[in-house]
């Protein structure tokens, strides 16, 4: 389905090791309070701050990949990815554990914005997008799998995602150089379509937090309100992760061939549904059910989200910004989904979410049928602009 001819590895693999931290989170914050001696309100926190490192990374550098350089850049993300999750991994002081959080969190961001950038430049962003959310949730499903068997304690997850960040190291000589340019091209233009990319990182905010408030409490739904082992409720996510990679696949099958519009809002739809059908659940069967559809339904949105965004600009930066904005409310989301589920109960907590996805949905798919209209595919670029000089693989 991809050429390797095509196909810019380098930045599949920065996607796939910025993304990891967010993909584990639910095991890394479940193992903060086991190994260390935090609440689970402040292991949570912990987590939340690793999020917000990661998207304040976006926020600061999503203009400043093409003057740093996305090989410099890349590299020094991955750098503090390395230093930040292994020492963290390594520690057991709290103050230690909470600075390496941070640094990762900020190295795995400054990751995110460089393959942001340079998949935006490419001839079909979705396509690279599509193989990111491949190899990360492969990735994810593989440590989810793993890291019981390694042992108690915090330290493994945060290892899988520094070692991750150490094995992509090499793939980072592919990057191009900080290209000079002439002085009069040397300041960025002004963001294109302000309102459409305003309104889609506003919305994909509300979208993660809706998202991450049930992943939170899924694990708390199958075992108080299932009333499932912890070994069955494991076996579900792992196979949902699963059915996400398929998802993915799909989703790279499809391509635009159902246009940006169908995917954004019926796709949201549908989650709204498995929201509802996860939050309710009192047997195995439906809380399979709802998370397993849920797995699948997610990547399949979420990558054409991002490509819909890296339509929006072709250096990269509204890619970047609606990425930082989703990772707000990935942090947040856990945070709501406690507070919901206490103040409520779980199929209320459900219906409030799913209410939320139902609103969101609508700007969503706007912007989405506004971009198709206007017809803003990257392929329209012209060569001498510098970022897609620097990063288009498939140019002669």
């Amino acid at each position: 389905m991809f050429s390797p001819r095509t196909t810019p590895w380098p930045l599949v693999a920065l996607f796939t090791s910025g993304y990891l931290a967010p993909y584990l989170l639910p095991t890394t914050v479940g193992r903060l309070d086991s190994g260390l001696p935090l609440s689970a309100t402040q292991a949570g926190a912990v987590g939340s701050a690793l999020l917000l490192s990661s998207a304040a990374a976006g926020f600061l550098l999503a203009s400043r990949v093409d003057g740093v350089g996305p090989r410099a850049l890349a590299r020094i993300g991955l750098v503090l990815a390395v230093l930040g999750y292994g020492g963290a991994a390594l520690s057991s002081s709290v103050p230690a554990v909470v600075v390496g959080a941070l640094a990762g969190g900020f190295g795995s961001g400054t990751a995110t914005t460089v393959a942001a950038t340079g998949i935006a430049a490419q001839r079909d962003p979705h396509r690279t997008t599509t193989l990111g959310l491949l190899g990360v949730s492969a990735l994810a499903g593989a440590v989810y799998l793993t890291v019981p068997h390694l042992g108690a304690g915090h330290g493994q997850p945060l290892a899988a995602i520094a070692l991750t960040a150490l094995a992509v190291w090499p793939l980072t000589g592919s990057l191009p150089l900080c290209t000079a340019a002439p002085r009069s091209r040397r300041e960025a233009p002004p963001l294109p379509h302000r309102r459409a990319g305003l309104t889609l990182a506003a919305a994909l905010l509300c979208w993660s937090l809706v998202q991450n408030s049930l992943w939170g409490v899924s694990g708390r739904i199958g075992l108080a309100q299932a009333h499932l082992s912890e070994a069955t409720v494991g076996a579900v996510f792992a196979v949902a992760l699963g059915t996400g990679l398929l998802g993915v696949v799909a989703a790279g099958a499809l391509g635009p061939r159902l246009g940006l519009a169908l995917p954004v809002g019926a796709g949201t739809v549908l989650i709204a549904g498995c929201t509802v059908l996860s939050a309710c659940a009192h047997d195995l069967t439906t809380f399979a059910s709802g998370e397993i559809a849920w797995n699948t339904l997610y990547p399949i949105v979420l990558s054409y989200v991002i490509g819909l965004a890296a339509s929006l600009d072709p250096r990269g930066r509204w890619a970047v910004l609606v990425g930082s904005a989703s990772s707000l409310g990935t942090a947040a989301g856990p945070l709501a989904g406690s507070v919901l589920s206490a103040e409520a109960g779980f199929p209320a907590m459900g219906a409030i979410l799913a209410a939320g996805l139902l609103v969101i949905a609508i700007p969503m798919t706007a912007v989405a049928m506004g971009v198709g209209r206007r017809r803003l595919p990257v392929v329209e670029i012209p060569v001498e602009t510098p970022v897609r000089h620097a990063y288009d693989t498939t140019a002669a």
